[in-house]
């Protein structure tokens, strides 16, 4: 197992979730850690949290990834110690809306586009040329099992994550010939604030896409992709698709009420 001690670890959407449950995990195990996100004050919440349970060393940055100059800027400014980022985890990303195409809304697509998309691809972008002239590093996108299977309303967003998909394949075969590894962990029903995002704050009717059936944890989708960043340097899990138990595919669920 690869030893992750003082290794520094990006993660963006780090303020909630999957983001979160990962800043927890590579924390304990000596990760020094970059946690970006729009919320600030979640962020300074889980630093301390963090802090007082792990000792963690951490750098936060107020980050919209859509923002490609704030984006620049962020990135090549950080303080000496924190510039070499080894492990980059593109978690940030939404839905937005379950609306049939010709219903669809505009802004539900830009955000959905410029933050699954545009976001990933900024981020990346100026984060791995870092790791190919330092001869290490490791990108982790989170994607989805919507970039497999789409389902009704799911239009723009199922497309956004096969764009993720085609992203971290492409990326794998553009560093071909270098030691950077990349991987893309796919997860089905996680229990997140995702639906009430995707369902602008209805929370009653975010909390019926998981009733009845016990969906994946941020813990559980944090506890792989530490699986996959800890493998020995010649190994590289490309691809990983994590469904709960109760998940065949995208909308064939067993609900038990």
């Amino acid at each position: 197992m690869l030893s992750l001690q003082n290794q520094i670890v990006l993660i963006t959407g780090a303020s909630s979730g999957i983001g979160a449950s990962c800043a927890k995990i590579f924390a304990q195990a000596g990760a020094k850690l970059i946690l970006a996100a729009r919320r600030f004050e979640r962020l300074e919440e889980l630093a301390d949290r963090l802090g007082k349970e792990f000792s963690a060393s951490i750098h936060l940055l107020q980050l919209d990834v859509c923002d490609r100059t704030q984006v620049e800027s962020s990135l090549q400014s950080l303080p000496e110690p924190w510039s070499n980022i080894d492990i980059l985890i593109n978690n940030a990303g939404l839905s937005r809306g379950l609306n049939k195409l010709q219903e669809g809304s505009f802004q539900d697509w830009e955000e959905m586009i410029d933050t699954n998309i545009k976001g990933l691809l900024y981020v990346t972008r100026y984060v791995v040329p870092g790791m190919i002239d330092r001869g290490k590093g490791h990108v982790v996108n989170i994607g989805s099992i919507a970039a497999y299977q789409t389902y009704p309303g799911g239009n723009v967003y199922c497309g956004s994550k096969a764009a993720v998909r085609a992203i971290s394949e492409g990326l794998k075969q553009d560093l071909l010939g270098t030691p950077v590894r990349v991987t893309c962990v796919d997860p089905g029903l996680v229990e997140t604030e995702f639906s009430e995002v995707r369902f602008h704050g209805d929370t009653e009717r975010a909390k019926k896409v998981y009733q009845g059936l016990t969906p994946l944890t941020p813990d559980d989708v944090a506890d792989v992709v530490f699986f996959c960043a800890t493998r020995p340097s010649h190994v590289n899990i490309s691809q990983v698709l994590l469904v709960p138990t109760d998940q065949a595919t995208t909308t064939l669920v067993h609900r038990r009420n």
